[in-house]
């Protein structure tokens, strides 16, 4: 990017002694750190105040430094929004007796819901504008619809701040009125009761956002009168509360990393006492459906690490009574399943692609859908219909739009409902190349890069790749199709996935690898990836770039501190990086809970490993890449002082002259903007960083 004249923020060092385990951190940048009465007071303090001028200063700087490349984020953002069907609308998918539609408007950011009853061609009744109840709020968020088994009354959950707090409101769908029933600080999910009139929900703690407690509240009564009806004591679980859907159970969940528990209520007695299913036990995982007599559980009792599916009499439900519906296989990770009438249908992973295979109760048929290409997502959806020969599921990859398919399970024949479509008339498929290649890793495993790229664009030193990867919580980034990534790979990049240790691409075994004492597979695996496009000509040092958000930013900011002459520029998106500290700070949302992620620092041998990998801790003084780092001031899941911090600490020590950004979005969370247009201009201008980046190359070339 070009020199400017504008003057780099330099943070105060306030130092703060930290000491755990007799070990003794000094953090110059602890003051930043600011209290939700905080961040949220109309007044500010003086802190608080000195916290929001740093924030404004290095926005002001990262606006003076990328000033110039505006016009061409605004040539970026208009190129992605020509690809997007304006006035889209989704495959509607039929539920009691009502199809729903969710469907955008021309020049609107936000969705409208809808539903016909009966058949589509009856009258439109729209459920929830959107954009009109989003127009007072620079943020908004709608969610947790759940609408009545009589159809006549609508749960909705909204946020306006972006912390995941959400207000639980009720509409009649009748007469249009909301109710005065206000529930605040919930988890945004609730069910219905058959009664059409009782709705459980689940609330967060204040203070550390951990859903805590699930609460029964009855139609047009007093909130304050809402009944607990569970509290999660153990402050590393949380809970949620949901349906079955046979509508005969409400379900209790509790879980954490490695352990999960349910409670069963009959929907028609929802003042009665919930039933333990099978108490909790560290290691033992499981999840319900009912279906008939028994309880269908996927689970990995028995060592099944990998997963089985299980079933038990609703009469018998602890774990004595489990037998084997689909066995364990080493090879094979059995993610989900689904109950239809006739059929079950599993969705399975193995070599890390996805599988859907369809199996009659009967035993008559059992077979696999067949899917051609080498990298490939696909996806049951929810399919509320129980007596039904027809699944709908979605298909995509990196080449191939998203298309929703009703396949009738019974014939095997297929039908496309809807194939995403990609304006502007320059998108075919066959353009774009895109294949699977393996790294050998310096402990000798083989992890999978998925690449696109265009069929014009040749490899070698001088191509830019984008590497991308998340690699924690066993979730594996799907490979699927992006419109906005082909204003990248049109531009001659390649980008490529590394499925890392951390997902279950190749199994459970490859997440519990990536976590805890082994959390720097993880980091290593994503630097051999890099080491392997540079080694086989797919790019070079000065080419290569990296991206990551979240615990995915966590990974950016420890591969720079391990290897920064690998890369030329990197984005870390609301990154996890100060993660000794708020590991240790169990006040802070999400820390209890994530003991079985990374580990319990309160430990000495957790301490020391979390904080030799911990990218704030391990900033040294030495050349780093070019860095942008983003972040929401009003972040529930990182709290926004991380990445602020890093990059004081970061501009304090690095010996370079290279560009280090930080850009906090001071309406936004963890999602970042919240329309679909806003959302679009976020991705212009990380895209713009990478190719002013690569234009500044070519520039020094030429």
């Amino acid at each position: 990017m070009k020199s400017t004249d504008a003057k780099t923020p330099v943070a105060i060092k306030q130092p703060t002694k930290l000491e755990k385990h007799g070990d003794v951190r000094i953090d110059n940048y602890f003051w930043m750190r600011l209290s939700d009465e905080q961040k949220n007071a109309i007044d500010k303090d003086q802190e608080t105040q000195k916290v929001v001028d740093y924030l404004e200063e290095e926005n002001t700087y990262y606006k003076k430094v990328t000033d110039y490349t505006k016009p061409f984020q605004e040539e970026l953002f208009e190129e992605m929004k020509g690809r997007i069907k304006e006035d889209d609308s989704s495959v509607p998918y039929k539920d009691n007796g009502y199809f729903y539609i969710t469907r955008y408007e021309i020049g609107n950011q936000y969705p409208i819901y809808s539903r016909k009853k009966e058949n589509l061609e009856a009258d439109e009744e729209v459920l929830f504008n959107v954009n009109e109840m989003a127009k007072d709020f620079d943020y908004y968020q709608l969610g947790g619809l759940n609408i009545s088994s009589d159809n006549k009354l609508a749960v909705f959950a909204t946020d306006t701040v972006s912390r995941r707090q959400y207000f639980l409101r009720i509409k009649n769908l009748e007469t249009g009125k909301i109710y005065k029933d206000i529930i605040e600080n919930t988890t945004g999910g609730s069910v219905w009761a058959n009664d059409n009139k009782t709705i459980f929900y689940t609330k967060k703690d204040p203070v550390t956002l951990r859903s805590s407690s699930v609460y029964r509240h009855v139609l047009s009564t007093p909130t304050s009168e809402d009944v607990e009806v569970f509290n999660e004591e153990d402050d590393t679980f949380g809970t949620y509360v949901t349906k079955s859907k046979s509508d005969k159970y409400i379900i209790i969940g509790s879980y954490n990393t490695v352990s999960t528990e349910a409670q069963y209520l009959d929907a028609d007695n929802p003042t009665g006492v919930f039933t333990m299913l099978q108490p909790r036990e560290r290691g033992l995982e499981y999840s319900v459906a009912h279906f008939g007599d028994y309880f269908y559980l996927l689970t990995n009792k028995d060592n099944a690490i990998n997963f089985k599916l299980m079933k038990t009499p609703i009469t018998n439900t602890t774990k004595e009574n489990w037998v084997d519906v689909i066995p364990h296989r080493d090879d094979t990770l059995l993610e989900d399943f689904s109950i239809f009438k006739d059929y079950l249908v599993l969705e399975e992973r193995t070599n890390g692609l996805n599988k859907i295979r369809i199996k009659r109760w009967d035993e008559t048929k059992d077979y696999y859908l067949p899917f051609n290409e080498e990298t490939y997502s696909v996806g049951v959806y929810a399919n509320p219909d129980f007596d039904t020969d027809v699944i709908r599921y979605s298909y995509n990859s990196f080449t191939t739009p998203s298309s929703v398919i009703d396949f009738n399970m019974k014939d095997q024949s297929k039908e496309i409902k809807k194939e995403q479509e990609v304006l502007g008339g320059k998108f075919h498929k066959e353009n774009y190349i895109s294949k699977r290649v393996w790294a050998s890793t310096r402990d000798g495993k083989e992890v999978a890069i998925s690449l696109v790229y265009h069929k014009d664009t040749e490899l070698n030193c001088n191509t830019p790749v984008l590497q991308y990867a998340y690699g924690s919580y066993g979730y594996t980034i799907p490979d699927s199709f992006s419109t906005t990534r082909l204003s990248l790979l049109d531009r001659g990049f390649v980008y490529a996935l590394a499925h890392i240790r951390g997902s279950e691409y190749l199994g459970r075994e490859w997440y519990e690898d990536g976590k805890m004492l082994n959390k720097k597979n993880t980091f290593n695996d994503f630097v051999d990836c890099s080491q392997y496009l540079i080694d086989n000509n797919y790019t070079s040092p000065e080419h290569l770039y990296a991206m990551g958000g979240s615990a995915g930013g966590l990974l950016m900011g420890a591969i720079v501190n391990m290897n920064p002459e690998l890369y030329n520029g990197i984005i870390a998106s609301v990154p996890f990086v100060d993660v000794i500290s708020t590991m240790l700070d169990d006040s802070i949302p999400l820390t209890t809970g994530e003991y079985d992620e990374w580990g319990n620092p309160n430990d000495k041998e957790y301490y020391d490993y979390i904080k030799s990998y911990s990218p704030y801790d391990q900033v040294m003084a030495k050349n780093y890449p070019n860095i942008l780092v983003t972040t929401g001031f009003h972040d529930s899941q990182v709290q926004y002082w991380e990445p602020a911090k890093w990059v004081a600490k970061l501009r304090e020590l690095k010996t370079d002259n290279n560009l280090l950004l930080l850009e906090t979005n001071m309406e936004a969370g963890h999602g970042g903007a919240s329309g679909r247009f806003d959302a679009l201009k976020e991705t212009a201008k990380m895209y713009t960083f990478f190719l002013a980046l690569e234009d500044k190359i070519e520039a020094k070339t030429n």
